[in-house]
């Protein structure tokens, strides 16, 4: 076999598929109306092999603005979404055929599980998207809050790289728990990706609820640093704890 024929059967099986492609002419061409998406530090996206994306949140439109953002650059993204927005017509078809996740909302039975599903896609080489958080941040200033495990769980597990990112902007397109999206003027959203968070010390640790909260501890600062960098202004030095602040975990408020 020839060296050209050899990189030809080496070479990784491209992740935008024809149904990623379908989902990108639907969700592209709105974003492009409603704000300017500006990348910052692309090169700490893998071009290939898994790893765990973990952003801030704080919009209803974050997975779409993420989702983009992942997208050009050059990864196709899958998502822990609501088990609920499986069951809409076509989005549903959709969501399952791109290899979305559903996860059920705290208190119903589960009938899978997500963390599960999100490390088969791991062991795919692909790349999942995870928000720490697990909702939107109940922080006034929409910092990051307190983190879960789940993101951190599944990076240590399979030896996985995660990489930390930040939006700002997005709250002026569609702020946090509103049912409109502004749509003129347009509006500028920037993504910046942070270089993989060091987790070497949490790595040959059982994984307990110390190691775990220790490694969601050290993405969490990540994950506020960059969207320090993106809003030019820093963090409050204690991170906002829903419990201390009477606030249920998930819900609006």
């Amino acid at each position: 076999m020839s060296s050209e024929s050899t990189a030809r059967a080496t070479k990784p099986k491209s992740e935008k598929t024809p149904i990623f492609r379908l989902l990108s002419l639907i969700a592209l061409p709105p974003m492009w109306v409603m704000a300017r998406i500006k990348l910052r530090n692309v090169q700490n996206v893998p071009t290939t092999g898994a790893f765990v994306l973990a952003p801030n949140h704080y919009s209803e439109i974050d997975p779409v603005v993420m989702g983009v953002a992942l997208w050009k650059a050059g990864r196709a993204p899958r998502f822990l979404a609501k088990a609920s927005v499986f069951k809409v017509p076509v989005i549903g078809t959709l969501l399952r055929a791109s290899g979305q996740i559903p996860v059920e909302r705290q208190g119903s039975t589960r009938t899978s599980d997500p963390l599960a599903a999100a490390r088969r896609i791991t062991e795919q080489g692909l790349a999942v998207v995870i928000y720490p958080e697990g909702s939107l941040t109940r922080d006034p200033n929409l910092w990051p809050m307190r983190g879960k495990t789940g993101a951190v769980r599944t990076a240590l597990e399979h030896g996985i790289p995660i990489i930390p990112a930040a939006h700002w902007g997005t709250q002026l397109v569609m702020p946090r728990y509103a049912k409109k999206i502004s749509i003129f003027p347009r509006r500028t959203i920037e993504i910046s990706f942070g270089e993989p968070v060091d987790l070497s010390a949490f790595r040959d640790q059982p994984l307990n609820a110390a190691t775990l909260a220790g490694a969601t501890e050290a993405v969490m600062d990540a994950i506020t640093a960059v969207l320090e960098e993106l809003r030019g202004e820093k963090a409050p030095a204690e991170r906002w704890d829903p419990t201390k602040n009477n606030q249920s975990e998930t819900g609006r408020f």
